[in-house]
């Protein structure tokens, strides 16, 4: 089994998985072409869309690629938004596929959208807008207790799962974290291994949650350095978990990346 991150917009990952057979699935496909050029390139026949919540560059390319693969099957969360699905699913459903032979479990993870799920199964997991490298998604709709939730969902997975979020957002989020927690001997490490990849062309991505653990401040919600953060910047008493989780994603959403990065 081989994933192939297939870029679209300005930072989007369209993730391609497929056997040696040549049959795929897809994960997200907001833009069909990117994705129609690298099952041309690859040589490979779609069978399969998993879809993890109904944002346009989410879901944009699905309905072109149904019409090139009319016997396509398109997962997606019970959500109407969602108009094209041709089989709903919702957390503790599995998804058993043929072609390629996969087995993945969905998972709830509302926070970014009401509606948000993803799917992990054979050391994979399609996040989605949910868990980023080093960051989360924006809390659109969902609150963030909520988010807070799914994140310990994914925290909990096994440590050597591999991360196949949906952006590349990895540098910023570095940026971000390190004003966070400084002191993370791991996360600086990390900043320059997404450096030197990124400045090659390469993608950040797959991460680990094995890594995402040991850098990631959303996932770090209780180490010291972050609830020491949260005290300093925002009086947040350690106890206050959802609090500090709320302050550390506000802090996201009004950070700007310094130019030397």
């Amino acid at each position: 089994m081989r994933t192939l991150p297939v870029p679209a917009f300005d930072d989007n990952y369209l993730w391609l998985v497929h056997d040696t057979g040549g049959n795929a699935l897809v994960v997200d496909p907001g833009d069909a072409a990117p994705v129609l050029a690298a099952l041309r390139e690859q040589g490979l026949q779609l069978h399969t869309i998993l879809l993890t919540h109904h944002h346009g560059d989410h879901i944009g390319g699905v309905a072109a690629l149904q019409r090139q693969f009319p016997e396509v099957e398109i997962f997606a969360p019970h959500d109407e938004r969602i108009a094209i699905a041709t089989r709903r699913v919702a957390g503790g459903d599995h998804v058993d596929l043929a072609r390629p032979s996969l087995r993945l479990e969905v998972l709830d993870l509302p926070g970014h959208t009401r509606t948000h799920i993803g799917y992990v199964g054979a050391g994979l997991l399609f996040c989605g807008d949910t868990l980023f490298s080093v960051g989360c998604g924006r809390l659109f709709e969902g609150t963030p207790a909520q988010m807070l939730t799914s994140l310990d969902r994914l925290a909990a997975l096994p440590a050597d799962t591999a991360v196949l979020c949906a952006h590349e957002y990895t540098l910023s989020n570095c940026a971000y974290a390190i004003s966070v927690e400084p002191g993370n001997a791991a996360l600086r490490q990390r900043v320059q291994e997404v450096r030197e990849r990124r400045a090659r062309g390469e993608p950040s991505l797959p991460s680990s949650i094995r890594q995402e653990r040991a850098t990631n401040p959303f996932l770090r919600i209780d180490e010291a350095e972050v609830v020491a953060w949260a005290r300093r910047e925002h009086s947040i008493a350690p106890g206050a978990r959802v609090e500090r989780f709320a302050a550390l994603r506000r802090g996201k959403d009004q950070f700007r990346m310094p130019a030397s990065w």
